[in-house]
């Protein structure tokens, strides 16, 4: 069976016209008439059923279609897979990295550009959530979230790193005489936090609503920064992970203190979607990722 002959089938039925299927083909809608007209002779039945406009599709048609489709993804994974192997040498990988997590992830950047420098590589900043989905539905290879994931997206795991959350809020918080600041002690406190779309803020939120009250947040902002700068101007309580805090400069008019709530460590992980095909350059980033691993533990 003629793999372009199933091509022009499929796309005919997509695009619900032979006109638009040969402009999308780049052929001439006679070539895409006659290249249909082959398939149901080989078949011996007809696939199509021209009403006016209107293409519909016969018994034999939908089986035709669901094949085709599978045989033309077969043959497209296997360009794909093809052409890798010679992709390490000029291909391009995106990874997801939020940034609230990308203070991590220089040494692996640094690892994977010395080993592979004719790979281009992207970085996209967005939430932890959003590169959780982006990954699930295969626009992402490989990203970075906080764990636990989203329950149903079906991703494989790799920590990173696991770290404590500092509380950090004015001296004159509630909390600021406790060594360490248990979950109920922010209840009433006003919290400052990432949008909506970082994975910490949907964790604060399911965390405190198991502990039976909801989240008081006052402002929300995708930079730590700013977030600390809330907190000095007195608007209320951030949290911070340990690695970060040592970066911050938080001035004489704040305090911080670890967080007594170990389901709200900032557990990172690096993350993917099992089961499909995966670039060399993606294997080629997590073998990075895992080394670096190693190499730090």
């Amino acid at each position: 069976m003629d793999l372009r002959a199933l091509r022009y089938f499929v796309e005919t039925v997509r695009q619900q016209s032979f006109t638009a299927a040969a402009e999308r083909l780049n052929v001439t809608q006679s070539t895409v008439s006659k290249m249909i007209r082959q398939l149901e002779d080989e078949i011996g039945q007809p696939l199509l059923i021209r009403d006016g406009r209107q293409l519909h599709l016969t018994d034999v048609g939908r089986v035709v279609l669901e094949r085709g489709q599978e045989a033309l993804g077969v043959m497209r994974n296997l360009t794909q897979e093809v052409a890798d192997l010679a992709e390490l040498v000029r291909g391009e990988l995106t990874v997801g990295i939020p940034p609230m997590v990308n203070l991590l992830f220089p040494p692996m950047v640094k690892a994977f550009r010395a080993r592979h420098p004719a790979v281009a590589l992207h970085l996209r900043e967005v939430g932890g959530q959003r590169i959780e989905q982006l990954v699930a539905t295969g626009e992402l290879e490989v990203g970075a979230t906080l764990l636990p994931t989203e329950p149903g997206l079906g991703l494989e795991t790799r920590s990173v790193g696991h770290y404590p959350l500092f509380a950090v809020g004015p001296r004159t918080s509630a909390w600021a005489a406790e060594q360490r600041v248990a979950l109920a002690a922010l209840k009433d406190a006003p919290l400052l936090l990432p949008g909506d779309d970082f994975s910490l803020t949907r964790r604060v939120r399911e965390v405190t609503a198991a502990s039976g009250f909801e989240a008081c947040i006052a402002a929300q902002s995708g930079q730590w920064d700013f977030l600390v700068a809330l907190a000095a101007a007195g608007l209320g309580t951030t949290l911070i992970p340990g690695p970060l805090l040592a970066r911050l400069n938080l001035g004489a008019e704040l305090v911080a203190r670890p967080l007594a709530e170990p389901r709200l460590d900032w557990h990172v992980a690096v993350i993917w979607k099992p089961g499909g095909y995966m670039s060399r350059a993606a294997q080629a980033w997590l073998a990075v990722c895992e080394e670096n691993l190693l190499a730090t533990g």
